[in-house]
């Protein structure tokens, strides 16, 4: 078995941020292999946010985000277990890049859960049709139009969506990695996004660049 150094283990709780002790122990089930090893946490991590999935979120914090020109606004409620969980600085950067993430993004649901079912039917049918259209052949219509609407809760719902402040990183893998930091259930419920002039005629406006420029 490979040695496992401390320079292993800080190198791995870098890459992943999960605890000293969880570190060793998959270095260990992976005989020092950093790649498995992550693999390894992510794995028996998620095992650990599932349980944490059914306790009770009554505490929390609701954020806010006003664009820097008051032209986006935007109220946002994210819940955990504990009071005192909820003064914790992590929790509230979070909370605070999800509004963020809110206004920029513009979400319409906080998770793909929430989208309609006649709006799932309504995707999968232009899709469907799209592909059709395109000449894909029809067995395997199916298959792309469950990719194309995988890509619209990717667009469309908070959950699904890359962080604006993490590359390469869903809000949701955000919200997974922080329960297992903090060790409580963390829910992200609800928000509301106001946008000025909205439904009415207007130039077009790019909020995620504008939003982007706020974090520089």
């Amino acid at each position: 078995m490979a040695e496992i150094t401390a320079k292993l283990v800080k190198e791995l709780r870098e890459l992943t941020g999960s605890g000293m002790m969880d570190c060793k122990k998959a270095l260990q089930e992976t005989n020092g292999d950093i790649e498995a090893a992550t693999v390894w946490l992510r794995e028996n991590g998620m095992a650990k946010v599932d349980k944490k999935a059914s306790r009770a979120t009554t505490e929390g914090l609701v954020e806010s985000y006003i664009h820097a020109n008051g032209r986006v606004g935007v109220l946002i409620e994210v819940n955990i277990e504990t009071d005192y969980a909820s003064a914790n600085e992590e929790f509230k950067a979070f909370v605070k890049d999800c509004a963020m993430q809110v206004a920029a993004m513009n979400p319409q649901w906080v998770r793909r859960e929430d989208v309609p079912a006649e709006v799932v039917e309504r995707e999968l049918d232009i899709a469907r049709n799209e592909a059709l259209n395109e000449g894909k052949p029809e067995k395997i219509v199916d298959k792309i139009a469950e990719g194309r609407l995988n890509k619209f809760y990717t667009e469309n719902c908070l959950m699904d969506q890359e962080s604006i402040k993490h590359d390469k990183q869903s809000v949701e893998e955000l919200r997974q990695e922080l329960i297992l930091r903090i060790g409580e259930n963390i829910v992200v419920r609800r928000f509301v996004r106001y946008e000025l002039g909205e439904g009415l005629e207007k130039k077009e406006e790019n909020f995620a660049d504008e939003v982007m420029k706020q974090l520089q």
